[in-house]
């Protein structure tokens, strides 16, 4: 049995002068005017291609009408939780409650970052209205379904759209399965199910393409760097492991879910 830590208490100077630096150069390209203007023009055309056929097709409508929906989130959230959990995939079954912790820990990284960050943006005015609510003949959810927005909080617009705080989630969980996956099958896996779950807020308008691959990207880089390339990430499952050890070892006497890889082993 492979009982060596997930991961090293120790500086990884390389990989975090990357993860450092990366989110430093998304900002910059933009901040730079030229570099805005691609990023507007490339999401304007995202926005119209995306949003469009909801319009005509009703299939299409009703497919990003549920995505759009809050809870659908909690759908999303198992299917990575569970994924994540998954013995013998990404994990082996002896490291996945250290993968678990280790994945908390860094999106626990990932709320100060974000806290911090979007204070900054209201600061410097960075702030920006989602496409939905300036781009001409926008086609709006709501519209079609105006109970699905009262009871189930229908998300296609937003005053504050940057970053993308949802897609920054969704990143962070790809990269941090990336970072320990080993074929191919895995990370085609993992970042076609990222993709398409940021796809409901960009086919509904709710946010611009730069909200995620500028803003969500940068956090979500941020955080997996100062998490997993640190002592951080290391030191922290260590304790919680040890600290949650009784509890785990009660839960896994229970039938069915003690077969599950986080009980039965860490």
């Amino acid at each position: 049995m492979d009982n060596r830590p997930l991961f090293k208490a120790r500086w990884s100077w390389g990989p975090l002068a990357v993860c450092t630096l990366l989110p430093i150069a998304l900002l910059c390209f933009w901040l730079w005017p030229a570099g805005q203007a691609l990023c507007l023009a490339f999401d304007e055309w995202l926005f119209r291609s995306l949003n469009a056929p909801l319009a005509d097709n009703l299939v299409w409508r009703s497919i990003w009408a549920v995505g759009s929906l809050r809870p659908f989130d909690i759908v999303v959230g198992l299917i990575m939780l569970g994924l994540l959990i998954r013995g013998n995939w990404v994990f082996k079954a002896v490291q996945v409650r250290q993968a678990f912790f280790g994945f908390l820990v860094t999106l626990l990284l990932l709320v100060v970052i974000r806290a911090l960050f979007s204070k900054w943006v209201s600061a410097m005015g960075w702030q920006h209205n989602s496409p939905s609510m300036v781009v001409d003949n926008a086609v709006h959810l709501s519209d079609y379904y105006p109970n699905l927005e009262a009871k189930w909080e229908l998300k296609d617009r937003s005053s504050q759209s940057f970053p993308g705080d949802h897609a920054s989630v969704l990143l962070i969980w790809a990269l941090f399965m990336s970072l320990f996956s080993r074929r191919l099958m895995q990370h085609v896996v993992i970042w076609t199910l990222a993709v398409l779950f940021m796809l409901p807020r960009l086919v509904a308008g709710a946010h611009w393409g730069q909200d995620d691959y500028i803003g969500g990207l940068l956090m979500a880089v941020l955080a997996l760097g100062w998490s997993c390339h640190t002592p951080l990430a290391a030191n922290a499952t260590r304790a919680l492991v040890r600290c949650t050890a009784p509890l785990f070892n009660l839960f896994a006497r229970l039938p069915l879910i003690g077969r599950l890889s986080i009980l039965r082993s860490a």
